[in-house]
């Protein structure tokens, strides 16, 4: 695309009309850019109409957009990947040579798209492809700020601060510390001076008294992003740099803790907001300080915990506050945890800091009901789930317990003060004071501490069984299920929480009660009763007994079933995950009758269907296939019968899913039919191998999320229907199957599921015809691309076919491929790789296989191979799992699966328990010894001398020690 009155005509008119309010301009607009994005140089075309003062601004500003978005979609892009449309060497060199200086000569709009533009070329090719970008930088900034052009000032540091930024999540190497050196050898100084610069103009603008709120605001916001450099330089380790320039820096940052700039701060929450980010930069700079140099900081420590002290207690009787409260408490919980903890030890500063910052930040806010009512899964992910380290709650309490570390008794003693003060304001006006009662349960709740290892937690601030029959069972037996839900809440929080310190007895008689929240309107409520009942049934006794059984579900199923369904139906929580996490939790413990079975799947399947139009949740999703699995499982073994009618609602579901191709949901039903088809008796019925086609189709094996589930599915017919897929020409094309998994190494183990599975249940006359094709394909791979994992599941299939078909038919059959192949199979693969087999049913069948191999094929007159493999087999049997297998890395085939997003997520209650194809041998060791013994006994004194020369001493002993063990003698 060349530059040109016409190009320039087009493309202006074309960002005109992306802006137009009808959909037709707009598209036809849209279309012609895409179009026009294909050809090379379009990328700096779009950059020098941004470049053009003739051009409107909208649509300068809208060919901006469009030109960052180009580019993160194709800088990256290199020719050599295959792509077709990429962005051409030379035209990435004419960019990167215009941004930097259009970036800062257009109107700020312009100039956050162009400076994010930047940061984007900045990630791939800065610094080693872009030598000249900080130099250019740099010029730039010190030429800029001393002409006090602060709105191009903070374009340069934005961009500056997002290409440093992601040296604060780096991992420390050699090439980043170069980097990071290179960026401090030609931007530290630069950065002192253009902050000190800075500070200077912002003292004179206020100190004159002439200051206006515009121009405070370009200054705050350049030492903000200066802070945030400063950040990203001192994140990994402390440069030398920074140290020696230490007080220059610490000075500034005091005096934005300290001073007030009521410009801006005067005029509403914007100005504040935009002081307080500053300040909160701060505050996150000297957290950083404290926490790697204690020692440097220490003689600046006094005036910032004083400074962010004064701070926090007027910030934190602000809601519109919340991220420099958060930064503020989070340093002080630093220095209360360092060596500077005395700063905290007094009575009266433990007294300030419970009653003017914890328990302002504690209390509910209107944010924090709004949020409870608006957005009940951010409401429950923050306060049950533990990522609301960041709000003010949370952190409040994380001080108190620094503060605890080293004054665990006097904190106790302060915050069990507050906490019965809480409750009787609570006492004294209950309709009005209802969120001192809220409180004082977070206060209980949060600064409970965990034992390790467990889900047990404790406290000292309350005793917890009066606690709890005191201050939460109330709330728990209200009648008014809707009245002040925020503390129904809590009180069921309590209850989960503290779930293993109350009685059995006790927690019987309230379950009732938490059954009725299922019915509140309250999705927080409702779905906190569901979490309540989900974590009790979890509950363990000493011994690891489950504390609650069905005697202690089935008086109250009905209804808890009935509620929990009917909590699915209420606004906005048809796709709770909490409610139907606790339905799979209650058809795990519950006697599962006739009576429940039938109505559950009946639900089940009624929301199945409903989320199938148009899947959302993941979680949700899968716990409803689990669920369903769950109930098939355990109501199929109590009543074998009921899976017809199991068959009935749930087959035409399953069916619409694989026909509509509902692609979150194949793996699943693939993996529901292989458990309804496990579970029947052959003949299996007619329906079934309607669906068994699906497997043979091609299409449904393309995505790879599918196959595990596919082959899973494909097994249980092997299993049920082995003669039926022997018709039809059906059984070639499962090994066509087979032959398309086994070659590629992100599938082979599926392929060897199948294979396994077909040896394993046809008889040898059915699979004759097939089988030098088998060993063809195997051997192909094991020439074109072999790796341990592909040899390690060949010498379990070699196994497992001498175990079934015969150790004659195992090497006449493998001969047929080549003569006397299978001896250069034993000496190159087997042998080497036996010790690296892992499973015990694995173990059992390659050892025992491998016994029969030396016992029944191999001659003692090949005394090295025969020599070998009883070293391996003596290696794999008597040495433990990490001794003799090193984890293998394996390389995936990405290539393979690009373009598909989905993922196989196995059902835990669909799985068959592994049936061991060994079942007549008790033990492999004794197995191998007894063989030995035998074998040995027919030829006296040929075997010592063999085992001697080709044992490592180590197995020589362990064979002799198993001898011992079974009392048998090798002679």
């Amino acid at each position: 695309m060349e530059w040109n009155p016409e190009t320039l005509q087009f493309l202006s008119q074309c960002f005109l009309n992306t802006l137009s309010p009808l959909p037709e301009p707009r598209r036809r607009a849209e279309a012609a850019l895409a179009e026009a994005a294909d050809r090379p140089n379009y990328g700096l075309v779009v950059l020098r109409l941004v470049a053009e003062p003739s051009v409107d601004e909208q649509v300068r500003q809208a060919a901006a957009v469009n030109f960052k978005n180009h580019l993160k979609a194709l800088w990256s892009v290199q020719p050599n990947d295959g792509a077709q449309i990429f962005i051409p060497k030379l035209e990435k060199e004419q960019i990167k040579a215009l941004i930097v200086t259009l970036m800062v000569n257009t109107s700020p709009k312009i100039q956050s798209q162009l400076s994010e533009a930047l940061s984007i070329i900045g990630k791939y090719d800065f610094p080693k492809a872009w030598e000249t970008l900080l130099p250019d930088l740099v010029g730039m900034l010190d030429k800029l700020s001393q002409a006090n052009d602060y709105v191009s000032v903070n374009g340069v540091l934005a961009t500056i601060n997002s290409l440093f930024k992601k040296y604060r999540y780096q991992y420390k190497t050699n090439e980043m510390l170069q980097a990071l050196k290179y960026f401090l050898d030609n931007f530290a100084q630069p950065l002192l001076e253009v902050f000190k610069r800075t500070a200077g103009f912002l003292d004179q603008a206020v100190g004159s008294g002439a200051a206006n709120a515009r121009v405070l605001k370009d200054y705050i916001e350049s030492q903000r992003l200066c802070c945030r450099i400063f950040y990203s330089f001192n994140f990994m380790e402390l440069p030398e740099f920074f140290e020696v320039h230490l007080e220059e820096w610490m000075i500034e940052f005091r005096k934005y803790l300290t001073v007030k700039y009521s410009a801006l701060e005067d005029n509403g929450n914007d100005g504040v907001t935009l002081v307080d980010e500053l300040r909160a930069a701060v505050c996150e700079n000297i957290n950083l300080y404290i926490k790697k140099d204690e020692e440097a900081f220490q003689r600046y420590l006094g005036g910032f915990v004083e400074a962010v002290w004064a701070l926090l207690v007027v910030a934190s009787n602000s809601p519109s506050r919340e991220r420099l409260t958060v930064t503020a408490i989070k340093f002080l919980t630093t220095v209360s945890t360092s060596v500077h903890h005395t700063l905290f030890a007094g009575d009266d500063i433990l007294q300030q800091i419970c009653q003017s910052v914890v328990i302002p930040n504690v209390m509910l806010r209107d944010e924090d009901e709004e949020l409870f009512e608006m957005n009940y899964v951010e409401f429950i992910r923050r306060d049950m789930e533990g990522s609301d380290l960041d709000t003010r709650r949370r952190i409040a309490c994380e001080l108190l317990k620094g503060i605890a570390l080293n004054y665990k008794e006097r904190v106790t003693q302060k915050v069990s003060t507050q906490v019965q003060s809480l409750l009787a304001s609570f006492a004294q006006n209950p309709a009005v004071n209802w969120k001192h009662k809220d409180c004082a349960i977070y206060l209980v709740i949060s600064l409970a501490t965990k034992k390790a290892g467990g889900s047990i937690i404790s406290t000292d601030l309350v005793d917890v069984e009066r606690f709890f029959g005191d201050v939460i069972v109330p709330e728990l037996q209200s009648r008014d299920l809707d009245g002040f839900p925020m503390l129904k809440a809590g009180a069921l929080k309590f209850f989960t929480m503290f779930r293993n310190q109350i009685s059995k007895p006790v927690a019987l008689a309230l379950l009732p009660d938490v059954v009725r929240f299922l019915g509140s309107d309250s999705n927080v409520v409702h779905s906190y009763a569901a979490i309540c009942i989900e974590k009790l049934f979890l509950v363990k006794d000493e011994g690891g007994r489950a504390r609650y059984s069905s005697a202690d579900v089935d008086p109250f199923l009905l209804v808890l079933m009935t509620n929990l369904f009917s909590a699915l139906q209420k606004p906005d929580s048809e796709e709770n995950q909490y409610v139907m996490k606790c339905i799979m939790r209650v058809l795990g413990v519950a006697n599962v009758s006739h009576e429940v079975a039938l109505p559950c799947i009946n639900g089940l399947v009624s929301v199945l269907n409903r989320v199938c139009q148009n899947p959302k949740n993941p979680i949700f999703n899968h716990y409803i296939f689990e669920s369903v699995a769950l109930l098939v499982r355990r109501a199929c073994k109590q009543d074998p019968s009921i899976i017809t009618a199991f068959e009935t609602s749930l087959l035409p579901s399953l069916q619409m899913i694989l026909s509509k191709d509902v692609s979150e949901f194949f793996p699943y039903s693939l993996q529901l039919l292989a458990q309804l088809v496990d579970l029947n008796r052959s003949p299996l019925p007619a329906n079934y191998m309607d669906i068994f086609a699906i497997l043979l189709l091609p299409e449904s094996w393309k995505k790879s999320a599918n196959v595990p589930a596919l082959v899973r599915l494909l097994q249980a017919f092997l299993r049920k229907a082995p003669n039926e897929l022997n018709q039809q020409g059906r059984l070639s094309s499962i090994l066509g199957i087979f032959n398309t998994l086994v070659s590629s190494p992100s599938t082979d183990e599926q392929g060897f599921y199948v294979l396994n599975t077909v040896i394993e249940n046809l008889g040898y006359n059915v699979v004759a015809p097939y089988i030098s094709h088998i060993w063809v394909a195997l051997f192909k791979r094991l020439q074109s691309n072999r790796t341990v994992k592909f040899i390690k599941s060949l010498v379990i299939f070699m196994s497992l076919f001498l175990a079934k078909h015969g150790l004659q038919n195992l090497v006449a059959s493998v001969n047929t491929v080549q003569p006397d192949v299978f001896r250069t199979i034993l000496e190159q693969f087997w042998v080497p790789n036996l010790k690296l087999i892992t499973g015990s049913i694995e173990l059992k069948l390659t050892s025992v296989a491998s016994t029969r191999l030396i016992c029944e094929s191999l001659s003692p007159s090949d005394t090295k191979l025969w020599g070998e493999m009883l070293d391996s087999i003596v290696t794999l049997i008597s040495r433990p799992e990490e001794e003799r297998v090193e984890e293998e890395l394996e390389i995936p085939d990405f290539g393979e699966t690009v373009g598909y997003g989905a993922t196989f997520v196995r059902l835990y209650n669909a799985g068959r328990k592994e049936e061991d194809p060994m079942r007549e041998i008790n033990d492999p060791k004794q197995f191998l010894v007894a063989s030995l013994a035998n074998l040995s006994a027919r030829s006296p004194g040929t075997y010592p001398s063999i085992i001697t020369e080709n044992l490592e001493p180590a197995n020589q002993a362990a064979l002799f020690q198993l001898c011992s063990s079974y009392n048998l003698t090798i002679v």
